[in-house]
């Protein structure tokens, strides 16, 4: 039998979470009984919200402005930004962080215990980053789930993995990318421990996956992150938009042979750090005039270049001059994991630092509600592409624009939701004349043979030879897996690995297109035709 819901959101990060717990709250505050399934492929609280160190973005004091914030997002995006959602996140943002703060999230304090500790980082003109020490992800992710769990409208499957979304095609129907008329109906869902593909069928369904960073042998993304929800809606006929823009965090723990990278905050480089060669020399005066605290796109090609001039897997983050009790204060679990995996006192020693996929600014184009172009998709947080970042993100503006938008994509929901149906005439899965794959080999090999072709020939900076090596290449595992995926009972692993391929083209596909460098699309060969 087909699980039946209202609203099925598929992710459970800050994202999802906060679109299902208001819909919860609103639907249980005007006595409406309604099912809202929350499925993740893994435990609940493994999410890329999770793992966001630094902090949320928001105008906070009366020295700061919105217009501050807007022009600093504008300039951060090389204005490739949309100002008009800019403005929307921007002047909404303390009142959905307010929110958070109601469902029990906390952010550190300055003495007072009254006044909020606001933290600047690379790319903001002010002090207005909350943060909760170097865990601000992680305690807004426990605050939800503790919200979301009280509210009885909401079932959070874990261990579920979003296989296909169900639309029209499903019922037979062609559809093209640019139909206005498509919908969906919910996904196949394969349940990870019985092996079995379900029907979740659902009014409404929200896209908050998160992230693609595994197509990259370097990311500080979780190993959940393979572009799922992208590549289901571009499936589906859903549009695609800015995925040449990938963000590589400059300051990733270097740790040889390790994934995911331990990420050294933005914050650490707000709070005083200096970046310098493996000879101790500082070299960010070359670059750019605001230093260490220049926008990550500068930085990750200043520490790119200084790294392939010397031949260096590395460079160094150093703290030394800081106030190491304040430090402590501020990043108790940097110093700890440093000391522990390390070995170093910050003390007295430099932090080895090296660039690491950390956040794709495109995904799936979505309205200022958050809406998709197929009808009753919503796409919410990495997954979507809402024209807040543009070229590059300003930093803790992400985890901003995932409570704004699941915010906006809660109000259109409700207002639409009376037009929504389920049809009865949708097919069960079909994997008739599928067989269990033999050698899961195949698709670890593949895996390192995509993260390879990605990191070498799509990184931070490219040329026109390589992003063509890189998709004469992919092409080639493409078919491969093609061929093992038509074969195969679907696993997480051969499902993954067709999402990351998908999600690969896009990004080398809108490489190829750009002729132009624009905040972090860098091609030497655009340097060299101006």
């Amino acid at each position: 039998m087909p699980h039946q819901f209202d609203f099925l959101v598929i992710g459970s990060g800050i994202a999802g979470l906060s679109y299902a717990t208001k819909l919860a709250m609103h639907f249980d505050t005007i006595g409406q009984h309604v099912r809202i399934g929350v499925i993740t492929k893994v435990q609940a609280d493994e999410t890329n919200t999770k793992y966001a160190q630094g902090g949320i973005a928001a105008v906070w004091s009366e020295a700061d402005s919105f217009e501050k914030h807007i022009e600093d997002t504008m300039i951060a995006g090389d204005f490739l930004s949309d100002r008009h959602v800019v403005e929307i996140v921007v002047r909404e943002a303390p009142e959905r962080i307010k929110e958070l703060i109601d469902y029990g999230t906390r952010f550190d304090k300055e003495h007072n215990g009254n006044d909020y500790d606001l933290a600047k980082e690379g790319g903001h003109s002010d002090y207005r980053i909350l943060h909760f020490k170097d865990i601000t992800g992680a305690e807004i992710e426990r605050a939800l789930l503790d919200k979301a769990r009280s509210l009885r409208s909401i079932e959070i499957f874990t261990h579920f993995y979003a296989v296909e979304l169900i639309t029209r095609h499903q019922l037979g129907e062609t559809v093209h990318r640019y139909d206005t008329d498509n919908r969906c109906f919910g996904a196949y869902v394969l349940n990870t421990q019985t092996g079995q593909v379900e029907q979740f069928l659902a009014k409404t369904t929200l896209l908050a996956t998160g992230g693609i960073g595994n197509i990259y042998q370097n990311t500080t993304n979780p190993n959940i992150a393979t572009g799922d929800g992208i590549a289901m809606a571009y499936r589906a006929k859903g549009v695609c938009k800015d995925m040449e823009f990938i963000q590589f965090h400059p300051t990733a723990l270097y740790e040889p042979g390790k994934k995911p990278n331990f990420l050294i905050s933005e914050a650490v480089r707000g709070f005083g750090g200096v970046l310098r060669t493996r000879k101790g020399d500082t070299f960010m005066e070359n670059y750019d005039p605001r230093l260490s605290l220049a926008p990550r796109d500068v930085v990750a090609r200043a520490i790119d270049s200084e790294m392939k001039k010397a031949g260096d897997p590395f460079v160094y983050l150093d703290v030394t001059h800081c106030d190491y009790e304040k430090f402590i204060e501020h990043f108790p679990n940097i110093t700890a994991y440093c000391n522990e995996r390390l070995g170093l006192d910050l003390r007295k020693d430099y932090i080895p630092v090296v660039p690491a996929q950390h956040y794709l600014c495109g995904g799936i184009r979505v309205n200022e509600w958050g809406q998709t172009n197929i009808q009753f998709l919503y796409a919410v947080g990495e997954c979507s592409c809402t024209g807040l970042h543009g070229a590059n993100r300003l930093a803790s503006n992400s985890l901003l624009e995932a409570v704004v938008f699941g915010h906006r994509a809660f109000l259109k929901t409700i207002e639409l939701v009376d037009q929504a149906n389920i049809p009865t005439t949708i097919p069960a899965w079909n994997d008739a004349g599928t067989t269990h794959p033999e050698e899961l080999v195949l698709v670890t090999e593949m895996k390192k043979e995509l993260e390879s072709i990605m990191s070498n020939y799509v990184g931070i900076v490219r040329t026109n030879r390589r992003l063509k090596r890189a998709m004469d290449r992919l092409e080639l595992i493409y078919l491969e897996h093609e061929e093992l995926y038509r074969q195969s009972k679907v696993s997480a692993p051969i499902c993954e690995l067709r999402n990351m391929i998908e999600v690969a083209y896009l990004v080398i596909k809108m490489a190829m297109a750009r002729r132009e460098n624009r905040g972090l699309h860098f091609n030497l060969d655009n340097v060299k035709a101006s």
